[in-house]
Formats: C-alpha cells, structure tokens, sequence
C-alpha cells in the first residue's frame, strides 16, 4: 500500500513542476518575445501573384505587427486562427486550397516561421506576400 501512495505522491510532485515551468516559459517568452516598434513607421510590401507579376505598397502605419498594417490598407483577408491572421486573399487574390495555394509571409526574402499578426515590423523594413503551391 505504501509503495502505490508513494508512486502518486511522485506522480503529483511530476506534474506540480511540469505545470511550474511551462508557466515560467511563458512568463520568459513574454518578456523576450520580438516586440514591435511603437509610432509612425513606413515599411515596404511587395505582393507576388505569379512569376513577372508583381505590385509593390509603401504602408505608413502606427501599427505594432504586419497583420494590423496590412489590415490598415484592407490588403488582405483572412480567419483567424490560434496563431493570429490567416490569410486568405490578398489584394483581392485568393489563394485556391484545391491547387494547394497558400500565402508565404518572407522579409528580405527570407521565410518567416510567425504569422503576420505575430510578425513585429520596424522603420524602413521589407516584407514580402508570395501565392506558393505545396
């Protein structure tokens, strides 16, 4: 009997220090987490529809992420998911699920692994919305 009340009491002890940090991760990432820069910014945005067609934005913003500069100028639509915005259209073009589209967020050419309402923009950035197929 005391070996299984024993064997519990490890068990709740396990599970009281998982619970403990993934609350201290959260309260870390909270405080290193990329911020957005505050006040007025201009970041540049080129939409890619296929290959040679193209359409380059200048977005003045007051907004923190590129998900809400991009809602600003009602460039894009989309749902919202537990990572924030998904998008959907941009620019009035939306990406077709039957073809296997989807919108790919990059800055500098580079892909980005955060959603646009995660993305943190500053003064004179680029960003990048490409249609992709799988």
């Amino acid at each position: 009997m005391t070996q299984g009340k024993s064997n519990k009491k490890i068990l709740i002890i396990i599970g009281a220090c998982l619970v403990m940090l993934a609350i201290l991760f959260g309260v870390v990432y909270s405080f290193f987490a990329p911020k957005g820069q505050q006040g007025s910014k201009t970041i540049g945005l080129t939409v890619v529809f296929s290959e040679g067609n193209q359409k380059e934005y200048t977005l003045h913003t007051d907004a923190e992420y590129l998900g809400d500069a991009l809602r600003e100028r009602k460039l894009v639509e989309g749902s919202d998911g537990p990572y924030g915005l998904f998008i959907e259209t941009v620019d009035g073009v939306t990406a077709d699920d039957d073809n296997q589209e989807w919108w790919c967020i990059t800055k500098d050419g580079e892909q980005l692994n955060t959603s646009a309402d995660q993305t943190p923009i500053a003064d004179k950035e680029h960003y990048e919305l490409t249609l992709s197929k799988w």
